[in-house]
């Protein structure tokens, strides 16, 4: 029998990757969207119109479902405060009547420093931003509702995100600027600094395997590693192969920037609250998914880094 799931977020980077993704291994898809997205949705996603926000109809949308992926963001990324808690609770409750697993993307903001370097799944969670704060509540409230008998969920944290169709992520805000060929290329860490990236078609990946192959606990958690940037260039290095331009520049981000834009502007101010995760190697230990997979899925970062420089424009012929 087709397995169906619903994608909450299904036009996003993350949501899209997924729903992709399982349209592969046979699933039947559901997408919501706002009035108007369905045209930005893959190919072969049924259409749902409907919002996050509006308990019944994602409730409605839930109904004979096995899977419902929760990768929606407010709209604009704005008032997460006041939105992200209220969404997601309407996820729980519509995966919990219609007896569905919850999988929710997670990140490494939930941590703060004293969880650094290597961070397995248990570690304590005293996040150091807004964000991060309100990203350790989203998991909160899954781990209650499955104790509580609820729920069965499923929460799969890595690192910055790139990748097609992937926004507001460090890659295309920070290292390149989308819509054009790179004339210089912009790194927020420094030299010997490790930084953890997960490209967006490996992270669906280990999801879709995670759903089907492994056996899961009511809340199960696992940390990917993704591309491990050792020596906080390995990723500059890589776009500039692939640029084939040795003498494109590699410069230190001009955070100082970020700060006078973040007076006037979320997303630079956003940007700042995340310093302290360029300062000193972080990086999430993925044991627990090695044992359960036996392999993490890994596209060479050469072949990541083409595909994402060609969904963002950036490898075409610079403009006159």
């Amino acid at each position: 029998m087709t397995r169906t799931a619903l994608v909450l977020g299904a036009t996003g980077g993350i949501g899209g990757a997924v729903a992709r993704r399982l349209m592969q291994s046979g699933w039947s898809v559901r997408g919501m969207v706002r009035d108007g997205g369905a045209g930005r949705l893959s190919a072969g996603v049924l259409p749902i119109i409907g919002d996050a926000l509006d308990a019944a109809a994602v409730a409605k949308a839930a109904i004979g479902t096995e899977l419902l992926v929760h990768a929606v963001n407010p709209p604009g990324y704005r008032n997460w405060r006041q939105l992200v808690l209220p969404m997601l609770d309407n996820s729980i409750s519509a995966a919990s009547a219609a007896g569905a697993r919850l999988l929710l993307p997670g990140t490494v903001y939930n941590y703060g420093p004293d969880a650094f370097p290597v961070i397995g799944e248990q570690a304590p969670q005293r996040p150091w931003t807004r964000k991060g704060a309100i990203r350790a509540k989203m998991e909160l409230r899954l781990r209650d509702a499955a104790e509580a008998g609820n729920l069965t969920s499923l929460v799969v944290r890595a690192g910055d995100f790139f990748g097609p169709g992937a926004a507001n992520n460090w890659f295309s805000q920070g290292l390149v600027k989308p819509g054009t060929r790179p004339t210089i290329i912009h790194n927020p860490g420094a030299r010997d600094v490790g930084h953890q990236w997960a490209y967006l078609p490996d992270v669906a990946e280990t999801m879709v395997r995670l759903v089907e192959e492994a056996s899961l606990t009511p809340f199960s958690t696992f940390h990917m590693d993704g591309h491990w940037d050792a020596t906080g260039t390995t990723m500059t290095n890589a776009i500039v192969r692939v640029l084939g331009d040795p003498t494109v520049p590699v410069r230190q981000l001009p955070w100082w920037l970020l700060e006078i834009a973040g007076l006037f502007a979320a997303t630079p101010r956003e940007l700042v609250e995340m310093r302290y995760l360029w300062r000193e190697p972080v990086r999430l230990d993925n044991a627990h998914l090695l044992a359960t997979l036996g392999s993490e899925p890994r596209t060479p970062l050469d072949d990541a880094v083409r595909t994402t420089l060609s969904a963002i424009e950036c490898l075409t012929p610079a403009r006159a």
